[in-house]
């Protein structure tokens, strides 16, 4: 099934086969391509390029369908790597985190700082913080795949 390129995101660079390798949802997924194109938000004169996760609900395509422009995708990409790194070492912690300093990091973007840190304010963190060690966990080889996939393109960039 081809992305529909008749919608306001105008696809450009497109994995088509993405129910294939949906992570632990391949073959069985909703989300059945990727896309890099022009945003749909995009004003006369002005092109944003984002990303979009296309969903087909096996009638028609999903209103659930995702499009972010690819600084946030890089900027999700940076918030899993530093949380992975967090909970490596997680386990010097009795609730995974330090309860005093919940700060994970402070990583340098555009002249400030994006703040990685636990949600104190979830009245259930320290259940939910054992839940999200385990689901990497059980995730780490579909995890640690793509990390080394894009660790390796990255690398063959010069970065």
């Amino acid at each position: 099934m081809n992305i529909p390129t008749s919608l306001k995101h105008k696809p450009v660079i497109v994995s088509e086969n993405y129910e294939q390798v949906d992570g632990r949802f391949a073959g069985k997924t909703d989300a059945k391509g990727l896309s890099l194109g022009l945003a749909q938000w995009n004003d006369r004169g002005k092109v944003d390029i984002s990303a979009k996760v296309w969903r087909y609900t096996g009638e028609k395509w999903s209103r659930q369908s995702e499009e972010l422009p690819l600084h946030r995708v890089l900027d999700l990409s940076i918030l899993i790597a530093r949380s992975m790194s967090h909970f490596r070492e997680a386990y010097r912690y009795e609730n995974l985190y330090d309860p005093a300093n919940p700060t994970i990091d402070r990583v340098g973007l555009q002249g400030d700082a994006m703040t990685v840190s636990v949600c104190t304010d979830n009245d259930r963190i320290n259940e939910d913080m054992k839940l999200f060690s385990q689901a990497l966990s059980d995730d780490g080889e579909l995890l640690g795949e793509r990390l080394r996939v894009l660790s390796s393109i990255l690398k063959d960039m010069g970065y």
